[in-house]
C-alpha cells in the first residue's frame, strides 16, 4: 500500500494540449499519518513568462529557425492528476518553451504550493525537453521526459522524472489526446514507480469561442491516495478564449480513501477556475 502522490497540466492541461505530464507531484503520505503530514510532490497546468520581444523573435526564427513561447496562468486550485497541490488557495504558474523548426523543445513551468500541507516547500519547477509534430495529417505526437523539481523543500528526496508520450487527432471541431506519464524506480518515490494513462477529448463550439473539455486518467502506482494504489481523476470544464487570454472552468475529482486523506485535503472534488493567456 502507497500512500504518495505529485501533482503538469495539466494540472493537469486542457484537453487537446500535448504537454499532458507536464505540471506533476509526489507526495509520502502514510496511512498512520495525518493528511497534514502527508508529503506531496507534485505535473499540466499552463507554462507562463513574460512576453518576448517580437521583432528579435522574428529575426531569430528565420536566422535559426528557433521560436518562443511563453504563458502566465492564475488559478483558484493547483490540481494535478485530480490531487490539490495548493491547499484550496490561489496558485500562481508560469513558464516558457524554446522550439526549433525540427519539433524538438524545451522548457521549464513553475507553479506555487501550499508549504503547509503539501510539505515540499512554496515552489515546483519543471524542466522539460521532448519532440513533437505532426505524423500525418490530422495526427501528432509528443514524447519528452521532464524533471520536477522543489527548490525550497526541507531534507530529503524530492524531486523526480517522469518520461512521456502522446497522440493527438483532430476531427473537424474536435481533438483526442492520450497518453502516458512513467517515473521510473526512485529514492523520492519509494524505491518504486509510477504509470499515468489519460485520454482529453476537446469540442470546439462552432462560431464561437468556446471549446468543452473533458478528461479521464488512471494512475497504477507509488502517486496515489489509495489503499491500492491505483486511482482514477477526471475533469469536465470548459474555456472561453479572447485573443491570447483564456477562461477556464472545470468540475475535478480523484479517488481517495478516508483512511490516508481523512479530510479530503488532497482528494475533495472541487470547481477550478483559471485565467490565462499565452503568447
Amino acid at each position: 500500500m502507497l500512500t504518495s502522490i505529485r501533482g503538469l497540466s495539466a494540472a493537469t492541461l486542457s484537453a487537446g494540449l500535448l504537454f499532458a505530464a507536464a505540471p506533476a507531484f509526489a507526495e509520502e503520505a502514510k496511512t498512520e499519518s495525518t493528511a497534514e503530514e502527508a508529503v506531496v510532490l507534485d505535473t499540466a497546468s499552463l507554462r507562463a513568462a513574460q512576453p518576448v520581444d517580437e521583432a528579435r523573435s522574428s529575426n531569430m526564427a528565420e536566422d535559426s529557425e528557433i521560436s518562443f513561447s511563453a504563458n502566465v496562468a492564475l488559478t483558484s486550485e493547483y490540481r494535478f492528476r485530480g490531487v490539490d497541490l495548493s491547499g484550496g488557495e490561489i496558485a500562481i504558474q508560469g513558464g516558457f518553451d524554446l522550439g526549433h523548426s525540427s519539433g524538438l523543445y524545451v522548457g521549464t513551468w513553475a507553479s506555487s504550493l501550499d508549504e503547509q500541507t503539501v510539505g515540499y516547500g512554496s515552489t515546483e519547477l519543471d524542466l522539460y525537453a521532448g519532440w513533437s509534430g505532426d505524423l500525418t495529417d490530422g495526427l501528432s505526437a509528443d514524447v519528452g521526459a521532464i524533471v520536477y523539481i522543489y527548490p525550497d523543500a526541507g531534507p530529503g528526496d524530492f524531486d523526480y522524472y517522469e518520461f512521456y508520450g502522446s497522440l493527438s487527432a483532430s476531427i473537424g471541431p474536435a481533438s483526442v489526446t492520450g497518453g502516458f506519464a512513467y517515473a521510473p524506480d526512485q529514492d523520492s518515490l519509494g524505491s518504486t514507480d509510477n504509470l499515468y494513462f489519460y485520454t482529453d477529448v476537446g469540442v470546439a463550439i462552432p462560431d464561437t469561442p468556446i471549446t468543452i473539455n473533458g478528461h479521464v486518467g488512471y494512475t497504477d502506482g507509488f502517486l496515489t491516495f489509495t489503499n491500492n494504489s491505483k486511482a482514477w481523476d477526471y475533469s469536465i470544464g470548459a474555456d472561453f478564449a479572447v485573443g491570447p487570454a483564456t477562461l477556464t472552468a472545470a468540475y475535478v475529482g480523484v479517488e481517495g480513501d478516508a483512511a490516508i486523506d481523512p479530510l479530503g485535503t488532497f482528494t475533495d472534488d472541487a470547481f477550478v477556475l483559471t485565467l490565462s493567456a499565452s503568447f
